[in-house]
């Protein structure tokens, strides 16, 4: 379960195709980005021990993604480069609550949502590639074959907010839901936004 607030928009992913290299291209900078994520938590909370293996893995699997993506972008002609980033995730951790341990239990369910958030984006790619509109059977298989660990990496996330903010389950619940709430305003790109995997 993702635990999201809300679905995208009918026809994001129509919208989505329409600017597929500069989707790709960001997309491979959320993986590269989610890597340095997870590693940088390592390297903030160096006393909670717990978070060194899960985060670890979940860095070398961001980066195999990453890897993935670029492969795709090559096949295609492209190669990685600068690009303007959405405001989505600035804006998600604008919730961040500023005092610990609640910040490290912000931080982690944040993360946690932009796992959820890119796993249903993914799955409205996939299932527009594998469409008669949208056919593409390259991309189909990258976004299909992503599903289950984008979600993984959700789950990975809320379980290490439940075992290592020292919070009652229930709290961590509420406190999901309402930055599910708050990621469901933020996930809808405003009017100078550019297209990307989160707006």
């Amino acid at each position: 379960m993702l635990n999201l607030a809300s679905e995208s928009p009918e026809g994001w992913a129509q919208k989505a195709a329409a600017h597929l290299d500069e989707i790709l291209l960001d997309h491979a900078h959320c993986e590269k980005k989610a890597a340095s994520t997870a590693i940088s938590l390592i390297f903030r909370y160096p006393e909670f021990p717990q978070l060194a293996i899960p985060l670890s893995r979940l860095a070398r699997e961001e980066l195999a993604h990453f890897e993935q993506v670029l492969g795709v972008l090559r096949s295609r002609g492209l190669e990685f480069a600068r690009q303007r980033p959405s405001r989505y995730a600035a804006r998600l951790m604008t919730a961040v609550r500023n005092h610990e341990p609640h910040k490290m239990v912000d931080t982690l369910l944040c993360c946690a949502l932009i796992e959820a958030r890119s796993c249903e984006r993914m799955q409205r790619l996939a299932e527009w590639f594998e469409s008669e509109a949208g056919r593409d059977e390259e991309l189909a298989k990258l976004y299909r074959g992503l599903l289950a660990s984008e979600a993984r990496h959700h789950t990975s996330y809320v379980d290490l907010a439940r075992s290592c903010g020292g919070l009652e389950a229930e709290d961590v619940r509420e406190r999901l839901r309402e930055l599910a709430e708050h990621e469901a305003s933020v996930s809808l790109a405003e009017a100078d936004e550019p297209v990307r995997l989160h707006n």
